[in-house]
């Protein structure tokens, strides 16, 4: 396929930045993946949230600001509309009574998506999102390495007696055998817990655990030197809630936390996932309830450009 026939983002000469669609970085829409290398897709979730709402609103608002982005990443080089085939395929038309249903339709959603071997990039919604689309990655890969960035382990064994919400994810991932443990990596982590051991399960079961206060003050580009020898050659799954942010930078978010990472930090950890076999990603927990200036979307759509940017097969520009 040559690269006059791939889709490209709406240029900003061609149509006011304001104007057009409101789709991921102006992209083309299609119904399904059929043909895709790369998909954004939305799924507008927030009943697996315990504090502030809002993340339903997430994709819709996320597209909206990614009205600035370009398709050239000026930094990296990056060139991925020279290399794969991308659109907006739409939202994960979830059940927004029935949080468990909504799983269910997530997986299935996802399952049909990787019958089309596209990578797809996640606009959420809540954090329970990952989940399903990790059960639906096993199927496709097997087990598969995680890198995930968070103020929180997600980890809880239940909220409030459920066993699926956006707090239980990755302890139902990897009792299921979704991830690798020791191919895992939770970064950001930091805040108030119930107990002294509440990041402790995740090391227990052979995942390394990268506090908030490790990376204060510092390049976290020899962290991602460290992360991607821990990876290996298998597949690999980024998963970024926007509350790893600090709320300086990110105030829009359900469960902010203080003193978390900075943007260029965000964009060292997701830059350094380059050359590895990446399946897919999220970026989660973004409420524009809470984001009057459109700033935590603005992250977030960023984040999501720069994971499409480390996707295989990008074509880098010298």
């Amino acid at each position: 396929m040559s690269a006059r026939e791939l889709n490209q983002p709406l240029s900003g000469n061609v149509m006011p930045r304001f104007g057009g669609p409101a789709t991921m970085m102006r992209l083309p829409t299609q119904a399904n993946a059929r043909g895709l290398d790369a998909a954004f897709v939305g799924i507008p979730l927030d009943i697996g949230t315990s504090n502030r709402p809002g993340t339903r609103l997430g994709p819709r608002q996320i597209r909206d600001e990614s009205r600035m982005l370009r398709p050239y990443n000026m930094a990296t080089r990056a060139a991925p509309f020279d290399s794969l085939q991308v659109a907006d395929i739409g939202d994960v038309p979830i059940n927004t009574f029935d949080l468990k249903k909504s799983v269910t339709i997530i997986q299935r959603f996802y399952e049909e998506l990787l019958t089309h071997r596209c990578r797809p990039l996640t606009l959420g919604g809540d954090h329970t999102l990952s989940l399903p689309i990790l059960r639906a990655m096993e199927g496709h890969h097997g087990p598969v390495g995680l890198i995930h960035v968070d103020a929180h382990a997600d980890i809880n064994d239940q909220m409030f007696g459920e066993m699926i919400a956006h707090g239980t994810p990755f302890r139902r991932a990897i009792e299921e055998g979704l991830i690798e443990p020791r191919r895992m990596v939770q970064i950001g982590l930091r805040g108030t817990g119930y107990t002294a051991e509440d990041f402790d399960w995740t090391r227990d079961q052979g995942a390394r655990v990268v506090p908030a206060e490790a990376c204060w003050y510092r390049s976290l580009a020899p962290l991602m030197d460290e992360v991607r020898a821990q990876m290996g050659a298998g597949p690999v799954y980024i998963t970024f809630d926007i509350d790893s942010l600090d709320p300086a930078y990110a105030p829009g978010t359900g469960t902010a936390e203080v003193a978390g990472l900075t943007p260029p930090q965000a964009l060292e950890i997701v830059r350094g996932c380059r050359g590895l076999e990446i399946v897919g990603g999220d970026l989660v927990e973004v409420s524009p309830p809470f984001d009057p200036s459109g700033n935590t979307a603005v992250l977030g759509a960023n984040l999501l450009y720069e994971m499409l940017c480390v996707l295989p097969g990008v074509r880098y520009r010298e």
